[in-house]
């Protein structure tokens, strides 16, 4: 099955199993969630590529999910595609505006649907594929390897998590909190010194090639990844 993960937000379970047949069918792995809350947890913690999000959900709505989602700088780039019986332009337009790369109106073929997935993903994942640079430090999402003048920097998968946030998240300081939650996941249990512990690693691997003082401590806050003094 693909590495490609697609999480289906409804709270009808007949939809939930008709798409993931047709993800299956399609050859992508598939999450699942039948409302917000549970979605959120699930993307905060699992990192899908897509999120299919049915707009009335019980609780909090698919509409609001996009959009906390949208002003989140970790998720932000998550694609989602709006799944909703409501037709009206009005609709769609509100659904665009929340941040929805694309939108289905219910009934819907699964051709139809895997066809939007797909077109959504090549729009998307090119930028997801680029490799991360600092200065000689090079970070390849494809490859997982990280390299300084092409001499390969060897370090754990957490350090790699790390590093890999802190790249695409610059310059701005995150508590031990903060960094549990955007490289541990939301609910995993983990005490906030051992983000210390790792972040000791992460120097340790960066110090031979001389790029240990990008990973900064923030005296009262946690840490900060900058090229700046």
């Amino acid at each position: 099955m693909s590495e490609t993960k697609i999480l289906i937000v409804d709270d009808e379970e007949a939809i939930r199993e008709m798409i993931s047949v047709a993800l299956e069918l399609a050859g992508f792995s598939w999450l699942e969630a039948d409302n917000a809350q549970s979605a959120h947890s699930i993307i905060v913690d699992n990192r899908p590529d897509l999120v299919l999000l049915d707009w009335m959900l019980p609780g909090i709505s698919g509409i609001e999910l996009a959009r906390r989602l949208k002003r989140d700088e970790t998720t932000q780039e998550l694609p989602i595609i709006m799944l909703t019986a409501k037709t009206e332009e009005d609709n769609k337009i509100q659904g665009l505006d929340a941040g929805a790369d694309d939108y289905v109106t219910k009934p819907f073929s699964t051709r139809e649907l895997i066809s939007r997935i797909n077109a959504v993903l090549r729009r998307t994942k090119g930028d997801k594929q680029k490799t991360i640079k600092v200065d000689h430090l090079v970070l390849d999402p494809v490859s997982h390897r990280i390299t300084v003048h092409e001499s390969p920097v060897e370090m754990g998968p957490t350090e790699y998590r790390l590093l890999e946030f802190f790249m695409t998240h610059q310059d701005r300081a995150y508590s031990r909190a903060q960094l549990l939650d955007h490289v541990w996941g939301g609910n995993v249990y983990v005490e906030d010194r051992t983000v210390d512990v790792h972040i000791r690693r992460l120097r340790k691997a960066l110090q031979p090639h001389q790029y240990d003082h990008l990973v900064q401590t923030v005296r009262g806050t946690g840490y900060r990844f900058s090229n700046k003094i």
